[in-house]
């Protein structure tokens, strides 16, 4: 039994240790890559790495759950006004990252309600797009691997989401109007990038050296979501001493491995259904 259960220690840790891209992540090429997430400022998990590829000739697409219309403690703004200012946001981060706005898409619900509304419509929507866009590598909330891995309201419930998107999204008789009335055709994803994960769970290390500014500058353009602008919103332009505050607090959050900035992922290959084990 002893040897038995050293060899299913062995056997898991080689699993976990080879589970990265054949071709390394730094050298893809041609991909067409969807990240999917919950709100406006959610892809600065994976900037350094979204700008990289968008440079090497890869098309990154952003979908986008909610507006981000209640995430600010300024009594003056409405829901309506900071849809508007977070969607500037985005629009002006993705500039810096490189990503067209055209790739930008929301779908316009209510931050922090995700996990109440109709989730068949919303899977509904999401499959539309993966039908419509075809991508080859989803990045997206980790939704656990083994057990359910914790997040807060709107990320818990956009991890699931999207993994459920892109399982119903291979089926060509699910909402198999997609197909027969819009002439789209069933696609399946097998590369996952998966963000926000247990530490213990992560296989992918990027090195983003040299786009750790450009991750900076696009992360710093959330001015309602830092420092006073959270509190008392001003408008996008603030002053110099304010912004280097950010971008300071913003380098303390990116991790380091042997001095060097990164981002880390979970990493997986295959079907959705063997996403979680």
């Amino acid at each position: 039994m002893r040897r038995f259960m050293i060899t299913l220690m062995v056997l898991a840790f080689h699993v976990a240790a080879f589970a990265q891209p054949e071709i390394p992540v730094e050298q893809w090429k041609g991909k067409t890559i969807m990240l999917i997430a919950a709100h406006p400022d959610d892809d600065v998990y994976s900037m350094g790495t979204l700008a990289m590829l968008n440079a090497n000739g890869n098309e990154i697409y952003e979908v986008i759950l909610t507006t981000g219309n209640v995430g600010t403690h300024d009594p003056k703004l409405g829901k309506m006004d900071l849809a508007r200012i977070r969607k500037q946001e985005e629009q002006d981060a993705l500039r810096t990252l490189g990503i067209p706005a055209e790739h930008y898409i929301n779908l316009g619900y209510d931050d922090g309600m995700l996990e109440y509304e109709n989730k068949k419509e919303v899977v509904e929507k999401l499959v539309r797009v993966i039908r419509e866009i075809q991508p080859d590598v989803l990045f997206a909330f980790d939704p656990g691997k083994g057990g359910q891995r914790w997040h807060k309201a709107d990320h818990r419930s956009a991890s699931y989401l999207a993994a459920d998107a892109v399982r119903a999204a291979m089926w060509p008789l699910m909402f198999q109007g997609h197909i027969t009335v819009d002439d789209l055709e069933a696609h399946e994803i097998r590369e996952f990038v998966l963000f926000d994960t247990a530490e213990e769970d992560v296989n992918m290390v990027v090195d983003i050296s040299d786009w750790e500014d450009t991750k900076v500058n696009a992360f710093s353009m959330y001015v309602s979501q830092f420092g006073s602008g959270l509190y008392d919103y001003q408008g996008p332009d603030i002053s110099t001493e304010e912004k280097e505050k950010i971008k300071g607090m913003i380098l303390t959050w990116i991790p380091r491995r042997d001095g060097k900035p990164v981002e880390v992922f979970r990493y997986h290959k295959g079907s959705v259904e063997e996403i979680g084990r």
